[in-house]
Formats: structure tokens, C-alpha cells, sequence
């Protein structure tokens, strides 16, 4: 079995860490939401994405995904201020630093079972579709990235 790389997002998780200290810092003009905020999600999101991946039943998994989807994964790029939050990876009113280091621990730790998934282990995307484990580590990536970058805006 080939093993993903996953040192793209090692190293994201690296740049989350060293952000945690800025964490209660915003720029209204860059997003209405905290660095932070912008951890705290991007964490969500990649502990979430994983946790959906084991749970769901390779079986059950149809190639249905969208052609904007394999455009912005392409390019890494998601567009700013397009998408909203799901509630399940919305942060909390009140971000704790306690809470994010959690949740970057149980991140290191998703992420290093992602190669050992099913290739057709997946989660369901709002727009994309169904994101299988080829596809898990290129979207994970653009969408950390995409929220790296907002953070470095706003701490310009």
C-alpha cells in the first residue's frame, strides 16, 4: 500500500502552532473573525474530515465530485468570504488557546492515519461532493492554506 504524504500538512499544523500566541489579534478590514477563530476551524475542519473518512463505508462511496471542485483543488485556491462554516466546524463565541492546542494534538494524530484509510474511505463535501483519500491531503491542504494565508493578512 502506498503511504500519502502528509508533510504538507505537518508543516501547516507547525504554522498554526506559531500563530496560537497572535490568536485574539483581528483586522476588520482583512475578516470579521480572529486569528484564532481561523485555527480553531481549520483545526475542526481537519479533525472532522478525518473522523468522517474512518466512519463512512468505503462501499458506499461514488466519484461524484464537482468540477469546481477539481478547479479549486487544482490550484489550491478557495475564494475569500465565498463559502459559510457549517456549524459542526464553527468555532466556539469564546476560543481558548487550551481548546486549540487540544485540538492540534488530536490533528497530528488524525492526519497520521489517513494513509492506513481505504481508497475509498470519504466525506461528504457541501459543494465539491464526495472527497475520497486521494483527493483528502490536496483538500485539506488548500482549505488550511486558504486560512493561513487570512491570518497572515491580518496580522500584516
Amino acid at each position: 500500500m502506498k503511504t500519502l504524504d502528509t508533510t504538507v500538512l505537518q508543516k501547516a499544523l507547525n504554522q498554526i502552532e506559531d500563530y496560537i500566541p497572535q490568536g485574539e489579534l483581528i483586522n476588520i478590514n482583512v475578516s470579521k473573525a480572529s486569528v484564532s477563530w481561523h485555527l480553531d476551524h481549520s483545526l475542526k475542519v481537519i479533525n472532522a474530515v478525518v473522523t468522517n473518512m474512518q466512519n463512512s463505508d468505503p462501499a458506499l462511496y461514488k466519484d461524484n465530485f464537482s468540477f469546481v471542485g477539481k478547479l479549486l483543488l487544482k490550484f489550491k485556491y478557495f475564494p475569500r468570504g465565498k463559502a459559510k462554516a457549517p456549524k459542526y466546524v464553527t468555532p466556539p463565541e469564546t476560543i481558548l488557546k487550551d481548546d486549540i492546542v487540544l485540538q492540534l494534538t488530536e490533528a497530528r494524530a488524525q492526519i497520521k492515519t489517513i494513509s492506513g484509510l481505504d481508497k475509498n474511505a470519504y466525506f461528504k463535501h457541501p459543494l465539491f461532493g464526495n472527497v475520497n483519500k486521494s483527493r483528502v491531503i490536496r483538500f485539506l491542504d488548500a482549505h488550511t492554506n486558504h486560512h493561513l494565508k487570512i491570518v497572515k493578512s491580518i496580522l500584516k
